[in-house]
């Protein structure tokens, strides 16, 4: 971290009334939580994966249909 950023998270530290350590122990655990929200939101539940197929898979299966 750089002096100048290093100045702007204590400025931000002493607004919040914390020390520097704890303010970016909070920031830290602020970015993992939502990193942790961005990937469980980019996972879909078994549910919508089991949506309608797609039209190759339709395709396919009219194929396979006997006439």
């Amino acid at each position: 971290m750089t002096e100048a950023q290093r100045a702007y998270e204590a400025k931000r530290a002493a607004k919040a009334g914390l020390t520097l350590e704890r303010w970016l122990e909070r920031k830290e655990k602020a970015a993992a939580a939502g990193e942790r929200e961005a990937v469980a939101k980019q996972r879909p539940s078994s549910a919508e994966a089991k949506g309608k197929p797609g039209f190759l898979a339709r395709l396919l299966e009219k194929a396979q249909k006997p006439l």
